[in-house]
């Protein structure tokens, strides 16, 4: 006897959850179908954001960051810290009760707003005439049937040819967040937000870790002048990064793993390592949906295909979140999950991809939202550009962290701001300050004249739309 609803979702991570819980407080009854399992087996909603993604290496960021600062900089305080250890399975245990807490969190807010939960593989079985049945297949099977179907069901991390995941020496996000001990020397192949954030983690800890990167740019998504920035501070730090290298054989043996390499200078190299992480990107995860069984179109990268509403080619289903088109944010998830569950009660949800933040949460943390200085040259967009470094910021100097720089790039001609870019301390937090601005199509003027609390890091960003206009006050 199949179990009748409204929505149904499949996939219980940022999209997922978020979609339900939305749908739900707009009167649907709801469903969402999610199969992460915790170690013992039971549900652990959230999706890879939660498990094996966001959240732990957030809280392993944190703890590494705390180690770091008792080793190398409580000194400058006037503390005297001796015989500092890390106990990694204890800072491993910690971030699983993070992770932990979210899941059990997530379970309680479906409880909240009367979203049904089934802990399984949901998957498409045929379309009937109350719109689609679905297959939950878990500790009990279940088939569920709704007229409006939600995809989220999130992405995977994408292999490297010729190097399977072991999760033992060649790890994916997921064996990277699960290391036993500090490793002597780690090899990341990728430098984009997980490879750099891992490798920050590791290289506190006390490991040798080299970075290699296909493209002969660093960070080729982000403003040129705040990735020049970043690669000082990393190179610094001792983070190893080498650009535009050509990856060969990779070999995982007992000692460890052995990658050969051309450097951008064509000569061969090869780097022997204990752990190699792989963070080349990630790709849809429709394996087992059942796309076929319904006549569900895909793309040829196995993404689901959806216009800008979010709606695939079937009536009633809509796709959100990393297994469709866009950045793969859990908050830009988020944001489609909430605007599906909208648009099905006949709103208006509206998701604004020029104003979606990016952060890495690195230390100096990255953080931009809107275009890049290269983008507006690309695009012929008469500007006008103002900086702001944290050196000038008196917040920055008390905290000890006066890394980086912000910087506002406005219209030329009406000052509205096209883009923010941050490098330094907490630039995760300031950026929501250009997001609301954009949002609101504010100017560089209008930052400028907001009163902004002294002493913060948050006057960084008043200094640099200032700037815009060459009037900084403080430097």
């Amino acid at each position: 006897m199949s179990k009748q609803f409204d929505v149904i979702v499949i996939g219980g991570g940022p999209g997922g959850y978020i979609a339900a819980i939305r749908a739900a407080q707009l009167g649907f009854n709801t469903a969402c179908i999610d199969e992460w399992k915790n170690e013992k087996g039971g549900p652990a909603p959230g999706g890879t954001c939660t498990n094996v993604g966001c959240i732990p290496s957030k809280a392993l960021l944190q703890s590494s960051e705390h180690f770091e600062h008792a080793n190398k900089h409580f000194a400058e305080h006037g503390i005297t810290a001796t015989g500092v250890k890390m106990d990694v399975a204890k800072m491993i245990a910690r971030k699983d009760a993070v992770v932990k807490q979210n899941n059990d969190g997530i379970l309680f807010l479906f409880k909240k707003n009367k979203v049904s939960f089934f802990h399984g593989r949901g998957s498409f079985v045929k379309a009937v005439d109350g719109g689609y049945e679905i297959a939950v297949k878990g500790a009990a099977d279940e088939t569920l049937v709704a007229k409006q179907v939600i995809v989220a069901t999130g992405s995977n991390a994408r292999a490297l040819p010729g190097a399977p995941f072991d999760e033992e020496n060649i790890l994916s996000n997921d064996g990277a967040l699960r290391i036993g001990g500090v490793p002597k020397k780690l090899a990341v192949i990728g430098s984009g937000v997980i490879g750099l954030e891992m490798g920050s983690v590791w290289r506190r800890l006390g490991a040798d870790v080299t970075v290699l990167e296909g493209l002969p740019t660093f960070l080729g998504a982000v403003d040129e002048q705040i990735a020049k920035e970043a690669k000082k501070a990393f190179d610094k730090q001792g983070l190893k990064i080498e650009l535009g290298v050509k990856i060969g054989e990779v070999k995982s043996s007992k000692k460890g793993v052995s990658i050969a390499y051309t450097n951008a200078k064509g000569e061969a190299q090869t780097l022997e390592a204990d752990k190699l992480i792989i963070s080349i990107g990630r790709t849809a995860n429709t394996i087992g949906l059942g796309a076929e069984a319904v006549g569900l179109k895909l793309d040829e990268r196995g993404a689901i295909v959806v216009d800008e509403l979010c709606k695939t080619n079937l009536p009633g289903v809509w796709a959100v979140g990393d297994v469709v088109r866009g950045p793969m944010l859990a908050h830009k998830a988020e944001e489609e999950g909430v605007a599906v569950a909208e648009r099905i009660a006949g709103q208006h949800g509206h998701v604004n991809f020029n104003t979606i933040p990016w952060v890495i949460y690195t230390s100096p943390e990255i953080a931009w939202v809107g275009k890049t200085e290269q983008q507006l040259k690309a695009e012929g967009v008469a500007y006008k550009a103002g900086t702001f470094p944290f050196l000038a910021n008196g917040r920055a100097r008390a905290l000890g962290d006066t890394t980086g720089m912000v910087k506002f790039l406005a219209d030329a001609k009406t000052d509205e701001i096209l883009g923010v870019h941050m490098v330094g301390p907490m630039v995760s937090e300031l950026i929501s300050e250009a997001v609301v601005a954009m949002e609101f199509k504010a100017s560089s003027e209008d930052i400028a004249r907001i009163c902004h609390a002294h002493p913060s890091l948050s006057e960084a960003t008043k200094e640099a739309a200032l700037a815009v206009d060459k009037r900084t006050l403080n430097f």
